[in-house]
């Protein structure tokens, strides 16, 4: 149903900058903008066009001129929200832009909800809810192969293949009602040999989907990344050369980290949710005994460890105690540290595997691209696969395993000497779980908390 009011929101951080943009959407947008709007010129905003932009002064709820601005608006159905559009460019100075959103609502807009854009875009059908969801992963993405992957899915990418199998699905159960309520017609009859080749590539479509939910988790989210080692192995100033300043604390007093400090940053292409750790060592000091505990604890939620060992003193059993037990955890890099410094005699652990390495100095910067080809060869890129076709977090996974089960139900029921009506329900199940994933048959609920995370003027 068409939206009967109109909203507006500031589209930018509501801080000093260069540019404040000003969002108005509803059947009401072009009118209100022209209320709080002067062109130079002869000409109204109206008279412009659409799509042009139009240099002029942003008015106050009083009428008095506020900044030289420049304005634009888009007419239903060809817009960002399928709704008449309009928006104010202006400088970005917080003050004329509260003001300027004060006079929108004294004539008569009100004030956007969180994501209620990119929402009225779901329900006029500009996007389905993947792409909406992808419109929030673009918005917080932290890596380059991040940003390509929510670019892809709002391109429709994930739709489109999700369309597949539900296309493939629709056409069985719409041949199977064709078979039984037109029984004189001349329609070709089920054949168990193609209904078993159909659902089992649907299945297995849907397999090789639910096989890239981690890939895509970790786009989004980024891959929590560990860096363990004995105390004044150069964790903490591995961290700070790796997120490029002064994040943790640095002293060359062993056990100056007590707690784990988590940083964000883009490595080989790779987003990593570092986490610097206390030093591991036996100690009776209460305090640093909690830091080595959150320190375990780190290394087994972690996805990827990064095993610090100080080159320029003689390797021990300490190390190859962590890095056998880093190994046994999680993929693992070996990192000697200190790189700038001479070199110790080194009597190396054994390794129950090949294992990558790198070696570098934080302070000079040296070797770092070692560390990056490393982090770059643990987590490739998928070749072949779209930028766009991965399940990117929770609710798209769910969805989808309900769906896979119950494609797998209805060919193991075929598979058994079931009658094609019996497996029926299976399929129509499954094509519920789809329509989940695009937001046909979502419940209103789930979209709320969708949305919910987007900012206001998105």
């Amino acid at each position: 149903m068409p939206s009967t009011d109109t909203i507006a929101a500031l589209a930018t951080a509501a801080a000093p900058a260069a540019i404040g943009i000003l969002r108005l959407s509803g059947p009401r947008a072009v009118s209100i903008a022209e209320q709080c709007f002067r062109p130079l010129g002869v000409r109204s905003l109206r008279e412009h066009g659409p799509r042009k932009l139009v240099y002029g002064d942003l008015l106050d709820r009083g009428g008095q001129p506020i900044d030289r601005v420049l304005c634009t608006y888009s007419l239903a159905p060809y817009t960002y929200t399928g709704e008449d559009t309009a928006e104010f460019q202006c400088h970005g100075s917080p003050m004329v832009l509260t003001l300027g959103l004060d006079a929108l609502f004294a004539q008569g807009a009100r004030q956007a909800q969180a994501g209620e854009f990119t929402r009225r875009a779901f329900v006029n059908g500009r996007l389905d809810l993947s792409q909406a969801e992808a419109v929030g992963d673009l918005l917080e993405a932290r890596s380059r192969e991040g940003a390509r992957h929510a670019a892809g899915q709002l391109a429709g990418a994930l739709s489109r293949k999700i369309g597949t199998i539900y296309s493939a699905l629709v056409d069985m159960t719409a041949h199977f009602h064709a078979v039984l309520d037109y029984p004189d017609e001349d329609i070709t009859p089920f054949r168990a040999g193609e209904l078993g080749a159909v659902l089992s590539a649907q299945e297995e479509a849907l397999d090789r989907l639910l096989a890239s939910c981690g890939r895509g988790k970790q786009l989004r989210d980024g891959v929590p990344c560990a860096i363990v080692g004995r105390p004044n192995a150069g964790k903490s100033s591995l961290l700070n050369a790796l997120v490029g300043y002064d994040r943790a604390i640095v002293a060359d007093i062993p056990g100056t980290t007590r707690d784990t400090v988590e940083e964000r940053c883009e490595l080989g292409g790779v987003s990593l949710r570092l986490i610097d750790t206390a030093g591991l060592r036996r100690t009776e000091d209460p305090v640093e005994r909690l830091g080595v505990e959150r320190s375990r604890a780190a290394m087994e939620q972690a996805e990827l460890i990064l095993v610090l060992w100080d080159g320029s003193v003689p390797a021990g059993p300490e190390d190859a105690a962590l890095l056998e037990e880093a190994v046994r955890l999680a993929p693992t890099i070996l990192v000697r540290t200190k790189s700038d410094l001479p070199p110790a005699p080194v009597s190396l652990m054994r390794l129950p595997e090949p294992l990558p390495t790198a070696e570098v100095s934080a302070k000079t910067g040296r070797g770092l691209e070692q560390l990056e080809s490393a982090v770059a060869a643990l987590f490739p890129r998928e070749e072949g696969v779209p930028y766009g076709q991965l399940l990117t977090n929770a609710r798209q996974e769910e969805a989808a395993r309900r769906a896979r089960e119950g494609v797998r139900r209805a060919r193991e029921a075929l598979e058994a000497g079931m009658t094609p009506d019996a497996l029926l329900t299976d399929v129509e199940q499954a094509l519920e779980a789809l329509g989940e994933l695009t937001g046909q048959s979502v419940r209103e609920d789930v979209t709320d908390r969708i949305f919910q995370r987007f900012c206001v003027g998105k």
